[in-house]
């Protein structure tokens, strides 16, 4: 029988800290214009996922090792998996979507992954189950306790960089990295606010949390691959609506609209994934803080150039 998984405690977090430090690393701050970045994008494989791969994957003992991990990824998460492979040794299997860039997929096979490529990222997800069940150990991009612990390290930083943060606005694709660093804020800075946001077409939270349950989205239709779980957990909707102070979802016109900005006015360039965060506060959908530091996590970067001249003409942007 599965165990059902929770939320991680404050302990499991530091301890996530100390175990990854020799494989992570502390992601600086940019200054912006009322805002404060958290540069998770300068991050190993260019985005948070291996702070949790690394986090799951140093606990796992020797059987599961020899076994090979195998994970379901828009991009980000099978990047991670397959640099913590490389570094720790164990043979990665990621099975993407076949909208996965060509480039992505290559990063993932210079790092050593056997890449297999779906139709939709659900069929992925139901290999993933069948190979778990011939023995391949799984490495979940949200739905775990040790993945989530690895992601909320980024809230233990940002309390110790940010000492007056009032609100932070946070990404969700599956809802693990929300889950970790909210967990964190909670326990130690209770009044912190903190707020979801996802692009429509990758909104499988907000429509959770109208439902009450988890509901599978019929299809990703958004840009921001990396948002695109197709089902949010119960762990993970659980903790947001405990946790969390709000959650809203913008279209990705908007998310790129930002992504130009950030990159015009910080020199930065990341994902529709993160500058969906950066569009929240521009389009007002996210309160101002009255006072002290209001924080965007900038998750990732992992995104070329024609993908984004070409949002830019879709989008008229």
């Amino acid at each position: 029988m599965k165990t059902r998984v929770q939320v991680p405690k404050l302990e499991a977090v530091r301890a996530a800290a100390v175990r990854i430090a020799p494989y992570v690393r502390r992601t600086p701050l940019l200054p912006g214009a009322g805002i404060t970045y958290k540069a998770e994008f300068e991050q190993v494989t260019g985005s948070f996922k291996p702070r949790g791969a690394f986090n799951a994957a140093l606990q796992l003992d020797d059987a599961a090792r020899s076994r090979g991990l195998v994970a379901v990824s828009g991009g980000n998460h099978g990047l991670a998996v397959a640099h913590v492979g490389r570094r720790l040794g164990i043979r990665a299997t990621v099975l993407m979507p076949k909208t996965t860039p060509a480039w992505l997929v290559e990063r993932a096979q210079a790092d050593g992954a056997e890449v297999l490529l779906f139709d939709t990222i659900a069929l992925a997800f139901a290999e993933m189950q069948s190979r778990t069940a011939a023995g391949q150990t799984p490495l979940h991009p949200f739905d775990d306790e040790h993945v989530m612990a690895g992601q909320g390290t980024i809230g233990l930083e940002l309390l110790e960089q940010i000492p007056d943060l009032h609100t932070l606005v946070v990404s969700i694709g599956g809802g693990g990295l929300i889950a970790g660093i909210a967990s964190v804020i909670k326990t130690l800075a209770p009044h912190v606010r903190v707020y979801g946001v996802e692009t429509v077409g990758a909104d499988a939270m907000r429509k959770a949390l109208d439902a009450g349950h988890p509901v599978q989205l019929p299809a990703i239709t958004s840009i921001a691959r990396t948002l695109g779980a197709p089902i949010v957990s119960d762990a993970t909707l659980a903790a947001v609506q405990t946790l969390v102070d709000g959650v809203v979802s913008l279209p990705d016109a908007e998310a790129v609209r930002s992504l130009v900005q950030l990159r015009d006015t910080l020199g930065v360039t990341v994902e529709p994934a993160a500058s969906c965060c950066h569009a929240a506060l521009r389009l007002g959908l996210i309160p101002a803080a009255p006072s002290g530091t209001t924080a965007v996590l900038l998750c990732g970067a992992n995104v070329d150039r024609e993908e984004i001249e070409g949002w830019r003409r879709t989008f008229g942007v």
